[in-house]
């Protein structure tokens, strides 16, 4: 079901983009739209991973650099049964974590060591399970996508507001037409961009908890860092908010909830790992690991 919600989602997306192709310059503009769309996210297929990852700093390591989570990485992707992805990880002290790539076989998973040094290796597990869900989807290319999508809508809608699109005889909206469209859209895109996120983000919870078959890692993981995220700065994201959605948990503080926020409710989330557990789930061990 959400896989199909994700669909429409993705399709409204589009539409919004036409249409604001369509108040900057009528048939024409939604052509131009159209092509701007493809040159965008063909860049973003090809460079969207290299682009994040060094946005955050991320180094890669490996199992000579890090041993334990070079194979537990491995050992959980074998489980999932997809390709072993890149491993990095960024100097961050709020824990948190992403994963990035084109396709399972182009991937990458990225912790920060705020999360390497607050969690224990039940939890880890838990996270980095859950990143290799979104890879096993191609999530990572779908949130990419969006979030493209969604700015180069905002840089139309205000192209058409400041270029007056409705007053070409091409438009068929007319200027108040184009001031609904341009104010509208960005609006409608922010919210189409945050329920796909928040549908892709329940689905990774379901995949990593099947991938690990211990549902309580990572609800145990998701409260471990929500309540970190909210008392210690993710600088890099504040500075690029965009990217907010590829965490594992909002690493921006004062975050927004409900139809625009990026990511469910964490109380859902770990309700919904509780349900999954069953009565009988065996607790969580406490306590760092090395």
């Amino acid at each position: 079901m959400n896989t199909l919600r994700t669909g429409i989602l993705m399709a409204a997306l589009t539409g919004i983009f036409l249409a604001v192709g369509g108040a900057l310059g009528g048939s024409q503009g939604m052509a131009m739209a159209l092509a701007f769309a493809m040159a965008t996210n063909l860049f973003a297929y090809w460079n969207s991973d290299k682009v994040l990852l060094r946005m955050y700093g991320a180094r890669e390591v490996d199992a000579q650099s890090a041993p334990d989570l070079y194979r537990l990485v491995q050992q959980l992707a074998a489980k999932a049964g997809i390709p072993m992805p890149r491993v990095y990880i960024t100097e961050n002290p709020q824990p948190n974590a992403f994963a990035t790539g084109r396709s399972p076989e182009h991937a990458a998973v990225c912790v920060t060591s705020g999360l390497l040094g607050q969690v224990d290796q039940q939890e880890l597990a838990g996270v980095l399970a859950h990143e290799l869900g979104h890879v096993k989807h191609r999530d990572t290319l779908t949130m990419t996508i969006t979030a493209v999508m969604a700015g180069a809508i905002s840089m139309l809608a205000n192209m058409a507001f400041f270029m007056g699109g409705g007053r070409g005889r091409n438009n068929p909206l007319g200027f108040a037409g184009v001031l609904l469209v341009t104010l509208l859209a960005p609006l409608a895109a922010v919210l189409v961009q945050a329920a796909i996120s928040r549908s892709r983000e329940y689905e990774a919870d379901k995949a990593g908890a099947e991938i690990t078959g211990r549902p309580m890692w990572l609800a145990s993981a998701l409260s471990r860092i929500d309540t970190a995220a909210k008392r210690i700065e993710n600088h890099p994201a504040d500075a690029n908010p965009a990217t907010a959605h590829m965490f594992i948990i909002n690493p921006l503080h004062g975050g927004i909830s409900g139809l625009f926020a990026t990511h469910p409710s964490t109380e859902e989330r770990v309700a919904r790992l509780r349900a999954m557990a069953g009565a009988g789930a065996e607790p969580v061990r406490k306590g760092p690991w090395g």
